[in-house]
């Protein structure tokens, strides 16, 4: 029968541990470790000379090995009649200067200033886990009070969040200085103890309060003892040891390719994230070289939204690149400093090798893996906060390719980027007014000096390429549309990258775009280059109450209607668009509101296969013409919804006419540029390759 406490109640009850002492029986129950795991905390605060109240001393050996190392003045007490008499009758004879007395520790009889020193082996845990923790604080007033100027309370805990805070507010209260170790444990697969680290909390009583909290925390029995400033910063860092621990135990009781297992560690002194860390395990029965246990791959500053860094489907498949039986994906954080690739693999390295896989010899070398061998560059331009999408980020950055692009990010989903254009440095710039075709190309960061400006011609997501090249479904380009105006409808604004293109480089195009949020308006204008003028304009509202409005009052009709809007929902299966875009109704509406030739483009981002079945039956019961496009590497897919009622019996004859009808837009968009220093970097008939028949 378990002698461990089934409630919370019963860890702060005399009657409980009456019991469990009388069960327990000779059998000394060491919580939270022995002496010899405890040694090093015990001497580097306790004297030898001091005098010592343990409280809750058990029937724990502890307070005996310290006699028997030189502790000659303890003084136990503890609340169980039964254990205080065992442990005076095991002590009588061999150490008889070792006293034991049966005391509540929340009124004990000392006087004021009487020990040096208290010790705590897990007694504030049992006590603070009664309901308001009335009878912790009446302790820890208690040692206050018993203890001299100088005097430590020293602690070993859990460090559970309400208990910890408890302790900590109450000391800072007090003016006493706080300090924290997180002592490491050794990795033991066959250990079935506690998944939480163990915690020495250290406070020291002065003379006068401390006007100023002095907070520090520790690694180890010797660390460098690091200050903070706040409570909640000391906090933070628990809560950091304490996920890294059960991360650990969770590694070394084994996983498997599925696990996906990851954890953030902070900076100590400001509590911000620093590194996220992704445990990726080759799948089981995988041929992995002999040699290749561990490795740790560090993902460039500006790439760790990438498919293959920022999705379980792309790290595992970086990980069977990798090969190894156990991949480290590291990703650093904005709003922190790294200085080069060797001080993030020296700060990294004494964090991540206690996640090695079990069985990895002890002298193995760990590979870090990277690409391009850099830390990758990315400079903050602009903060902000939106009501609506909370705080967010303009950021430049290099890409894997070389290329500057401008990001706009919402720190909410800081996975995904909003908007992303490709940006050209002001010498490249000038050299294309100067109609010079020489190619300026450069690896290096712009200083802060050099003016950056955004290509219009250049889209960054291929979502867009393609909605681009559904145009062709119109016939846009065509000798017989050659001087037809196109009228499109766009929901979702973002960095304004594609209406831009559409207007810049569609022969006829006029644009009406539909953005909810003011503030990415704003953004698009400062940040993106972006420019309304007659044939592109943008309404600030809901889009869904704009296309019922719309549909309502009539006469207005459109050749395409694009859906490009991200859902905040981040609870269901689908992140693009909101639910509410693809209800029956809606798609009706949006039928209704497109000429006969009309297209309707859907940005379909749905990692819920059911899900992703019903949308798409949705619309097929609207649209009589269906094409899809998924995009390679990306969740994402576009459907092309017609309303040309002809459906073709012949897909391949359909699909050809198509291309066709897309070399001639291409060529109208390279053509149709006034004013345009560089052509539109697309390849329409490319694009269209992909599509099928839904």
């Amino acid at each position: 029968m378990s002698l461990l406490p089934r409630t919370a109640e019963e860890f702060s009850s005399a009657d409980y541990w009456e019991r469990f002492f009388k069960k327990r029986g000779d059998k000394a129950f060491e919580w939270y470790g022995d002496y010899n795991k405890l040694c090093g905390m015990l001497h580097k605060y306790i004297k030898v000379q001091d005098k010592v109240l343990v409280v809750g001393c058990g029937n724990s050996e502890l307070s005996e090995q310290l006699y028997d190392v030189g502790y000659k003045h303890l003084t136990n007490i503890d609340i169980s009649e039964t254990v205080i008499t065992h442990m005076n009758q095991r002590n009588a004879q061999c150490r008889p200067d070792l006293t034991f007395q049966q005391v509540d520790a929340t009124q004990t009889p000392y006087e004021d200033f009487t020990f040096q020193a208290a010790l705590d082996k897990g007694t504030l845990d049992a006590m603070a886990s009664e309901g308001e923790g009335t009878l912790a604080r009446n302790m820890l007033t208690e040692v206050g009070r018993v203890l001299s100027i100088g005097g430590r309370y020293v602690c070993v805990t859990l460090a559970q969040e309400s208990i910890i805070k408890l302790a900590v507010e109450h000391f800072v209260q007090l003016g006493w200085a706080v300090r924290l170790h997180c002592l490491q444990k050794e990795s033991d697969p066959e250990e079935n103890s506690f998944a939480l680290p163990i915690f020495v909390l250290v406070c020291t009583k002065f003379r006068q309060p401390m006007p100023t909290p002095i907070l520090e925390m520790c690694l180890g029995d010797d660390g460098a003892p690091t200050r903070l400033a706040q409570v909640a910063e000391l906090l933070s860092a628990v809560k950091e040891h304490q996920a890294y621990s059960i991360l650990r135990k969770k590694l070394n009781t084994g996983t498997d390719d599925s696990s996906n297992l990851s954890l953030t560690l902070c900076h100590i002194k400001t509590g911000l994230p620093r590194y996220t860390l992704t445990v990726q395990d080759c799948p089981l029965g995988a041929k992995v070289p002999k040699t290749n246990h561990f490795a740790i791959f560090i993902v460039p500053q500006g790439s760790e939204t990438h498919w293959l860094y920022s999705s379980s489907e792309g790290q595992k498949q970086l990980a069977a690149s990798a090969n190894f039986r156990r991949l480290i994906i590291v990703a650093m954080h904005r709003n922190q400093e790294y200085s080069d690739m060797q001080a993030v693999q020296s700060e990294i390295s004494p964090l991540v090798m206690d996640l090695a896989p079990p069985g990895m010899p002890s002298n193995h070398q760990v590979p870090f893996l990277s690409v391009g061998g850099d830390l990758g560059w990315r400079e903050i331009v602009s903060r902000g906060v939106s009501e609506l999408s909370g705080e967010y980020c303009v950021e430049n950055v290099r890409g894997e390719d070389g290329e500057l692009y401008r990001r706009l990010v919402f720190l909410s989903n800081a996975a995904l980027v909003q908007s992303e254009s490709r940006l050209v440095l002001s010498t490249i710039a000038e050299s294309r007014k100067k109609k010079n075709k020489k190619k300026v190309k450069s690896k290096s960061c712009p200083s802060s000096s050099t003016s950056l400006s955004v290509d219009s011609g250049f889209l960054c997501c291929v979502h867009h390429e393609i909605m681009v090249a559904g145009l062709a479904m119109l016939g846009v380009g065509t000798p017989q549309n050659k001087d037809v105006s196109v009228s499109m409808l766009l929901v979702g604004l973002g960095g304004g990258g594609l209406p831009q293109f559409l207007r810049n480089f569609v022969p006829g195009a006029t644009v009406e775009v539909v953005e909810l949020d003011p503030v990415v308006l704003e953004v698009a204008k400062q940040w993106f280059g972006f420019q309304p003028d007659d044939h592109l304009t943008v309404t600030i509202g809901d889009g869904l109450e704009h296309i019922c409005v719309l549909e309502k009052e009539g006469g207005r009709l459109f050749d395409a209607i694009m859906f490009d809007v991200d859902s905040k929902d981040r609870t269901v299966g689908m992140s693009c668009p909101p639910a509410a875009f693809v209800e029956t109704s809606i798609l009706q509406k949006v039928y209704r509101l497109l000429t006969p030739r009309g297209v309707f483009m859907l940005n379909l981002a749905c990692r819920d296969t059911v899900l992703r079945d019903t949308v798409l039956e949705r619309v097929v019961g609207v649209f009589p013409t269906i094409l899809s496009h998924k995009i390679d590497g990306e969740i994402n897919e576009v459907l092309l919804c017609s309303c040309n009622k002809n459906k073709t019996s012949d897909a391949a004859q359909f699909l050809s006419s198509l291309i066709q009808a897309a070399r001639s837009l291409q060529h109208a968009m390279c053509t149709n540029r006034p004013g345009h220093d560089s052509g539109p970097h697309i390849d329409v008939a490319e694009l269209l390759q992909g599509l099928k028949i839904a």
